[in-house]
């Protein structure tokens, strides 16, 4: 086979006259060959195949299998056809698919995959698009596993977004982000839109959840959901989602604190309102246009409760949102559940079993505050004093045999399960006894006994 650039020399070296041979040993080819594409016989990068193809009686079927399954792999369309007679090799059956355009495209899948985005207009005030944001690698110090999550919310009118760092992304912190941002934004728009999270939604069929139906009605907006796989439906979001990951959350200190980087990203936020645009004519800004859309003034926080767990620290201490909160003692090392309602100034800290073991007045977040309860710091000292002891501890690898105290103690016990009573011997021999019982007349060699019995 030759290429456009070899035949293409060829024609011009034919021009000039040169001879078919010759050609032919310049370029290094065959004489038949030159012959074949300088006459039009053949097409430069097409190859002729040196064979007839041997699947033509095996198109029908390798079509309507295809049609029925445009993901059927190749290996197992070809184990079908070789137990039908099929007599060639895997690479041309895929020649052959490829040639004859077997495979037909996949709608579905084509829908996916396209980069055709179309504009949607939306009116100032209409709607604000949510979604999480998953941020890999967060400081160490945080705690909260091998992602950070942040809710994000956008005006799509005027391209204003906002975002709320949270601990986890279960229903009540979404709510308490969804306060957050919403107040960061200026105000409430009609609809919110997300998509098919299922703190939301129920993700198959898209309809709003019992617990979630009361967070929209106290906030009177309207709920879209986006269709299933459509997440550009919410185009706004999802680019501001790319920016701040690039211009924030790449650049984020291993040493910063979660009140700190809310900070942070505060600031960023305000200065991307900066951003210019243009408006029939005008020249304008993205703070400028969200100041002007109409958006309702926010209520006080909906009441949902947070609940997160926390490890007590061996000074009976446990760390809330940038504060330390005391519990009673003796439960260093244990697990409790902090519990904070929406809107409230206080908190509560329990066991996993609901006892309650602490009440406190929280502190604003991030200001590193300890908080202590009279009664919490003076059970601590009791505790911390009556085990306190200036001895050196003892060591275990050392020799202490028995003392004496212990030595009589044991003599004792061995005495009394002998049946012996501590101070006596007991006579048991009977020769003995006789040897010193007193005779009962006459002399002690035994006299008496025998004049006894000659009278």
């Amino acid at each position: 086979m030759l290429t456009w650039e070899t035949c293409v020399e060829a024609q011009a070296l034919r021009t000039k006259g040169w001879s078919i041979t010759a050609i032919a040993n310049h370029l290094g080819h065959d004489r038949k060959t030159i012959r074949a594409y300088l006459n039009g016989e053949r097409r430069p990068g097409e190859r002729t195949p040196a064979r007839a193809e041997t699947l033509t009686e095996f198109v029908d079927y390798c079509r309507q299998r295809l049609a029925d399954d445009p993901h059927l792999w190749l290996t197992t369309l070809f184990d079908e056809i070789v137990e039908l007679g099929y007599g060639g090799s895997y690479q041309a059956l895929s020649a052959a698919v490829r040639r004859h355009e077997l495979r037909p495209r996949c709608q579905a899948c084509a829908a996916a995959k396209t980069r055709d985005r179309s504009v949607i207009e939306h009116p100032g005030g209409e709607e604000t698009q949510w979604d999480w944001l998953e941020l890999p690698d967060p400081p160490e110090h945080w705690g909260v596993g091998d992602n950070a999550h942040l809710l994000l919310g956008v005006l799509p009118h005027s391209s204003r977004w906002r975002g709320w760092l949270a601990e986890c992304e279960d229903q009540p912190h979404l709510i308490e982000g969804l306060h957050q941002v919403a107040t960061r934004l200026g105000g409430l728009t009609g609809r919110w839109r997300f998509d098919r999270m299922a703190t939301v939604c129920h993700p198959g069929s898209g309809r709003i959840t019992a617990s979630f139906g009361p967070v929209a009605m106290y906030y009177q907006v309207g709920i879209s959901i986006c269709p299933s796989r459509h997440a550009w439906r919410k185009g706004a979001v999802e680019k501001s989602a790319h920016t701040i990951a690039q211009r924030w959350w790449r650049t984020l200190g291993d040493d910063v604190t979660v009140a700190a980087a809310q900070a942070s990203l505060d600031r960023l936020c305000g200065k991307l309102d900066g951003r210019k645009r243009v408006r029939d004519g005008v020249r304008t800004t993205v703070g400028e246009l969200a100041d002007a859309e109409p958006l309702r003034a926010i209520p006080a926080p909906f009441p949902a409760v947070i609940e997160v767990e926390r490890t007590v620290c061996n000074q009976a201490l446990i760390g809330f949102r940038g504060n330390t909160y005391s519990v009673p003692p003796g439960h260093a090392g244990q697990v409790v559940v902090v519990r904070h309602k929406l809107g409230s100034t206080t908190m509560d800290v329990s066991t996993g079993r609901a006892t309650l073991l602490a009440h406190h007045v929280r502190r604003p977040d991030g200001a590193g505050a300890v908080v202590r309860s009279d009664e919490h710091v003076a059970a601590l000292t009791k505790v911390v004093l009556a085990n306190f002891s200036d001895r050196e501890p003892c060591r275990r690898k050392t020799r202490r045999p028995p003392s004496d105290a212990a030595l009589a103690k044991a003599e004792r016990i061995r005495h009394s399960r002998t049946g012996g009573a501590d101070g006596e011997h007991v006579v048991l021999d009977f020769a003995d006894y006789a040897g010193q019982a007193r005779p009962l007349r006459g002399d002690a060699s035994g006299h008496a006994g025998d004049e006894a019995g000659q009278q």
